[in-house]
């Protein structure tokens, strides 16, 4: 298992790290086989939240006895100087440690609520005390979606670490400068979400194949992931010994991934969204371009997207990216050069009429 700094943490964690969300799907007896199979392979960082049901509690079972050969991380909904002491010290009793390696401040992912943690009786107050008392050496934050709280976040300078949603299909406002910016302030980068929320797997996977077969797709978008090299960590979240040891060996294969490599992934994950789950939609390859008439065409589905699943208070970055752009769905002449480039099959003039279509009252 490879290994890569955590920023300014100094840090060294595996590249494939282990992510806690879906242990209490699962018993203790399976949460707890995992999670030592994964230390066995090479995995040494955990990361875990008070929002996660028993899944704290299950991570200090399986390493109550062995707290100095793993790195920790749990992260604070509370938003509030006091109430995020309270909930780091439930953390502590259900891990079973007296510190952990890193604490965070979960989901701040709008304006209002960055100003809140970060002002007077603020969590990171707790945060700053929590490292003081030594009860977790290093300090993160985890943002959904908002590219200006982002931004704020990394440009304060208070934290260490930044865990942001990235993957092949859905990069939650992500961009090269997120990444880039997060880098030159020595941020370690850790990436949640690597498989769209589980979007990126071929459906019933993991019970319907062979023993030794790998999904494409799941192994194909952590190479993707880890080929990047912004990113320190990927923690795909994982509850059972099959999905460890089929997840490492993508950290295991040749890094960064080929063009072809890269190309096939994206056929395969075109196919899983015609035949499969959630209808076409842009992959944000960008093999479409450059379009004839200059638009930037995966931006403009990347600003319908946000315009259509963001939560109403951020609906208006959709907007503002749209309205950014120098060519939009007007300038489309149907050429049809982009059909015959696009892996997912997509009629895309079609679908530049449908985007004009949403944001005509918007924009108006």
């Amino acid at each position: 298992m490879i290994t890569r700094r955590l920023g300014k943490t100094g840090l060294e964690v595996s590249a494939l790290s282990f992510g806690c969300i879906k242990l209490p799907k699962v018993d203790e007896k399976q949460a707890v086989a995992a999670l030592r199979r994964a230390f066995d392979l090479g995995i040494n960082f955990y990361d875990t939240a008070r929002a996660y049901k028993d899944s704290e509690a299950k991570v200090g079972k399986a390493f109550a006895k062995m707290r100095d050969k793993v790195l920790l991380a749990t992260k604070t909904t509370a938003r509030e100087r006091d109430a995020a002491l309270s909930e780091l010290e439930t953390s502590l009793a259900e891990l079973q440690t007296d510190y952990v390696d890193l604490w965070q401040l979960h989901s701040v992912s709008d304006e209002e609520t960055f100003e809140k943690v970060m002002g007077p009786g603020g969590a990171i107050e707790a945060a700053f005390k929590a490292k003081d008392q030594g009860k977790t050496r290093h300090i993160g934050i985890t943002i959904h979606r908002c590219h200006k709280t982002m931004v704020r976040a990394i440009n304060s300078g208070v934290f260490e670490t930044l865990m942001v949603a990235y993957s092949p299909l859905d990069q939650e406002g992500v961009g090269g400068e997120i990444l880039s910016l997060a880098v030159q302030r020595d941020m370690g980068v850790i990436i949640m979400k690597p498989l769209s929320g589980g979007r990126l797997a071929l459906p019933d996977s993991l019970a319907s194949r062979p023993e030794g077969q790998l999904d494409p797709i799941v192994f194909g978008s952590l190479r993707y992931i880890l080929s990047h090299d912004a990113v320190s960590a990927v923690i795909p979240g994982m509850s059972s010994v099959r999905e460890v040891e089929e997840n490492v060996k993508a950290a295991e294969a040749p890094l960064p991934m080929t063009e072809e490599e890269r190309r096939e992934l994206m056929r395969e994950i075109g196919r899983l969204g015609g035949e499969f789950r959630y209808g076409q939609q842009c992959l944000r390859c960008g093999y479409c371009l450059p379009c004839p008439q200059g638009l930037n065409i995966p931006e403009i589905f990347r600003a319908a997207d946000m315009f259509r699943n963001y939560p109403d208070n951020l609906k208006h970055m959709g907007v503002e990216l749209y309205t950014s752009l120098e060519h939009g769905p007007d300038d489309c002449a149907e050429c049809g050069e982009c059909l015959e480039k696009c892996p997912a099959g997509l009629n895309i003039p079609e679908k530049l009429n449908e985007v004009r279509e949403l944001f005509a009252a918007a924009v108006n």
